[in-house]
């Protein structure tokens, strides 16, 4: 009969470590409820090479979709009835990922101790301030289910608008990285040979030529070189993004790159939209839910049109106003539907309009970026290799004009 090891508390709240032999894990289970107990963990021990395996290092870290998973089986549970301490010892035992589980299980640990679910969660950087923020006044307001929901929604529509500009990118970087592979092969392995072969039969070279001859010699006895002032350009590039000019340059440039900074900007009113939305409608005051939208901008310029909508928020001006004076960012009609959703009440309603608009912008803007540029792409991969051919096999055809000619 297996042998199960388990973790439990009994009635009197006391932990227990133990083992217990039943014919599977589900009549162990059954037989340690039946006794009363409260199972946090319940697993047969690994045999020789049927053992689990863990790779220090490799072990994936709670993320995104982790907390989106959680925040919809968590509101499920709440609004069924469970207690919070037992429906997030649900979710500790059922989840996959062991570093998840361990912060669940410190989060049950807490909210067992007394601590708040809003307090237990912010000593965990994987939950933002904005998600704290908002199971706080779910709390506060007793409908922490209702919140949870909504935050589900909103990460899962975060994961999708990142997951499509994650698409867009990708596919000219396989191809680009793809046609620099194919260069340099091209420029090292087999421009040498023909420049040999050239040189051997003593032809005066196009300038086209020379040229690629000498980008192949530089690539063949310099290579480690150009890796070592690739890295040393990332590393300087990481470093001022760093400072606070940096970061404000570089931001300025990916809202002002050619087709990019559109799709940039408009996934950052999207994201803009859907956060200040939601909590507003979850009853946060407005000037703390501008400050945390501003947190989550993930982009300096904004950040900086952010505060400055704050601080006129606290002087008693309205939202608008200030959004008015950057259109280059905030289109008219984000300044005018706020407006309108200020004047009537309903500026959550609007801005969840606004965020279902411009979620439909990357998407267009996503399909149209992904038809354009893989035409674009192969003509750029054409133009190289061709240019390279051209160069090698121009002079070998001067060669024969000139044998023929003879």
């Amino acid at each position: 009969m297996p042998l199960y090891h388990y973790r439990a508390k009994d009635r009197q709240g006391r932990s227990i470590a133990a083992t217990i032999e039943a014919d599977d894990i589900r009549t162990a289970a059954k037989i340690l409820r039946e006794k009363g107990y409260f199972i946090s963990e319940l697993k047969e021990p690994g045999k020789g090479l049927q053992a689990e395996i863990k790779i220090p290092g490799l072990e994936r870290g709670p993320g995104l979709k982790d907390v989106a998973i959680f925040s919809r089986q968590l509101a499920t549970m709440l609004s069924a009835g469970l207690p919070i301490v037992q429906a997030i010892a649900i979710l500790e035992r059922q989840t996959e990922n062991k570093a998840f589980q361990k912060l669940l299980k410190e989060i049950r640990t807490d909210v067992e101790g007394g601590s708040s679910f809003s307090d237990a969660l912010t000593k965990h950087k994987v939950f933002s301030r904005l998600y704290v923020n908002l199971v706080r006044a779910g709390e506060t307001s007793g409908t922490l289910d209702g919140v949870l929901d909504r935050l589900a929604t909103f990460l899962e529509k975060d994961l999708e608008l990142r997951g499509k500009i994650k698409s867009a990118m990708t596919y000219p970087v396989i191809v680009l990285v793809f046609a620099l592979l194919v260069t340099y092969f091209l420029l090292t392995g087999i421009v040498p040979q023909f420049a040999q072969i050239l040189t051997d039969l003593g032809s005066e070279l196009p300038l086209l030529t020379r040229f690629l001859i000498t980008v192949s010699d530089i690539l063949r006895n310099g290579t480690l070189y150009l890796i070592v002032v690739a890295v040393i350009v990332g590393f300087a590039y990481r470093a001022y993004y760093r400072t606070e000019r940096g970061r404000r340059v570089v931001d300025r440039i990916k809202l002002r790159m050619p087709v990019f900074g559109n799709l940039n900007k408009k996934s950052a009113l999207a994201r803009f939209s859907r956060t200040f939305g939601l909590l507003v409608s979850s009853g946060v005051n407005v000037i703390e839910a501008m400050d945390i939208t501003r947190g989550t901008a993930g982009n300096a310029i904004i950040e900086d049109i952010l505060e400055e909508t704050k601080e006129a928020i606290q002087v008693g001006e309205p939202i608008h106003s200030t959004l008015l004076r950057y259109p280059q960012v905030f289109p008219p009609m984000v300044a005018s539907m706020i407006a309108i959703g200020e004047e009537t009440g309903a500026l959550d309603t609007m801005l969840q309009k606004i965020a279902d608009f411009y979620e439909r912008e990357v998407d267009e803007a996503v399909a149209s970026l992904t038809a354009a540029i893989e035409p674009i792409m192969i003509i750029f991969l054409g133009a190289i290799v061709g240019t390279i051919v051209a160069g090698m096999f121009l002079p070998l055809f001067q060669i024969i004009n000139t044998l023929s000619a003879g």
